[in-house]
């Protein structure tokens, strides 16, 4: 589903994303792994297009999306929850869902239902300002603003960073009925090895701007795990 072959980018004279090259099929549940400034942000704003990258190709369903402006690849069908959630504070929960409405292909104004169900939360919300929630709660309101353009492949930055347990709980069973019950294929950079070992099918581990190892899940063994992921 999402393919991405010989990518380069650079942060002025900063070489950030060495020859990455990618493969993630329809229905794969892929973590993106690495220590930290290993270009595991970069490579997901750059697939997002929020990052010009210097040469390689990016596909998407067998579309070629390497030069698609960033507004565009929601359109066809990309959800993204950016590291740190960046939802508006000053605006309700359902105004910050209806802003997410603006990038469905279809036009429609309802945010789906569907959200409600897995985030429970949001509906008792609604008339709360962004603002207003605790930090897993903002986490389950970005999530749930990618969720409703009804997206086939989803992408998330951290979910898990700086928030409580149970929510971390709550997210992970998320991301599994989406995965695993209806098909939604998800690409999610995530540093903690628990987490990680629970929602992912995959793994793709990130060293200095290169793909340096990827496999099952069940591959991702100790030798791995200390070369690449301890501190």
């Amino acid at each position: 589903m999402l393919k991405i072959s010989g990518l380069n980018q650079y942060y002025g004279e900063s070489h950030t994303l060495w020859d990455v090259s990618l493969d993630i099929g329809a229905g794969a549940c892929a973590c993106l792994m690495g220590r930290n400034g290993m270009g595991k942000t970069t490579l997901l704003k750059s697939i997002m297009g929020l990052l010009p990258i210097k040469s390689g190709a990016i596909e998407f369903d067998g579309q070629d999306i390497t030069r698609l402006p960033a507004d565009k690849r929601a359109h066809i069908g990309i959800g993204y929850v950016p590291q740190g959630r960046e939802i508006f504070g000053q605006l309700t929960v359902e105004e910050n869902l209806r802003i997410g409405l603006q990038a469905r292909k279809d036009k429609k104004k309802v945010i789906p239902e569907r959200v409600y169900e897995l985030f429970p939360v949001l509906k008792d919300m609604l008339k709360r300002r962004g603002g207003d929630l605790s930090g897993g709660q903002q986490q389950q309101l970005a999530i749930g603003r990618a969720l409703v353009i009804e997206p086939r492949l989803l992408i998330l930055d951290e979910p898990c960073e700086g928030i409580q347990p149970n929510i971390v709980q709550q997210i992970g069973d998320v991301i599994l009925k989406l995965n695993q019950e209806e098909n939604l294929t998800v690409l999610l950079v995530e540093q903690k090895l628990p987490f990680a070992r629970r929602v992912g099918k995959e793994f793709v581990i990130m060293n200095n701007g290169r793909n340096v190892a990827n496999g099952r899940m069940e591959e991702l063994k100790d030798g791995l795990i200390k070369q690449h992921l301890t501190v």
